[in-house]
């Protein structure tokens, strides 16, 4: 059985962060670990309170997985402060193993969930990891991204890492879509699925990036294991369980359409 690690935030309520990457990893048949980086108390209505966990124990978590298995595959998370983003770092960037980044620092809803100097020391990772999965506004923070500036589209496929922007609503044909556009250097391929209209799409992006990592890890190319991904998601929405008063959680199961 391949394993892969989650490095990423902890979600009291199961739907998003470390929770979401275990569940994902095991409906792709993988064995997930983890090393937490904050402690989160939530629920699908929100966050209350955050704890950060020291740079250096969230470093020996790290090691500590990767001294005893074969990891074939790493997600990473949240990383939430400087600290954390220089330690881990510090960690993966000797590494030969595929690695998957959530650049997590706005929620969907637009809002900022890190300091300016933070997220410009996210871009420090870029050379290390192998694809970055940012959404709409993370990526209009990093590279001034819209679908009609060329300049940034120059300039993502300049990076020195693979790139999926995730969920620019499109609308063709009198129907709306979640359209996820994948830049490998300068070649762009993109993926639809029929927009669902729901308030249960919480941790959603955690479990498209964590599904990315678990179909590399199980040997699918970037380009095949995006597609899988995408289409997971898709399912894990249309078969929410519909629990809790706010934004829901999503159904981490493999569905036949992902095989």
């Amino acid at each position: 059985m391949k394993v892969v690690l989650s490095i990423a935030g902890s979600d009291s309520s199961g739907g998003a962060g470390i929770q979401a990457d275990l569940k994902t990893f095991e409906a792709f048949d993988t064995f997930g670990c983890s090393a937490l980086t904050v402690l989160t108390a939530q629920n699908t209505q929100g966050v209350t309170n955050i704890q950060e966990i020291s740079p250096s124990f969230v470093q020996e978590q790290i090691q500590r997985v990767l001294e005893d298995f074969e990891v074939s595959a790493i997600k990473i998370g949240m990383l939430f402060s400087n600290e954390i983003i220089d330690i881990v770092r510090e960690t993966i960037k000797d590494l030969d193993i595929p690695i998957v980044f959530d650049p997590v620092f706005i929620s969907k809803a637009g809002s900022k969930l890190l300091n300016d100097d933070a997220i410009e020391n996210l871009k420090t990772l870029f050379p290390y990891v192998n694809i970055i999965t940012p959404n709409l506004y993370e990526a209009k923070a990093l590279f001034n991204y819209d679908v009609l500036n060329e300049k940034a589209i120059e300039e993502i496929a300049k990076l020195p890492c693979r790139v999926v922007i995730k969920n620019d609503i499109v609308r063709k044909e009198n129907e709306e879509f979640s359209m996820d556009t994948f830049f490998d250097n300068n070649d762009k391929k993109v993926f639809y699925t029929k927009l669902i209209e729901t308030t249960n799409n919480h941790g959603t992006g955690c479990s498209f990036s964590s599904a990315i990592a678990a179909n590399i890890a199980v040997g699918k190319s970037l380009e095949e294991a995006i597609k899988v991904s995408k289409e997971f998601i898709y399912q894990a929405i249309l078969n929410a369980p519909n629990i809790g008063h706010g934004k829901g959680p999503i159904a981490h199961k493999k569905g036949k359409e992902c095989l």
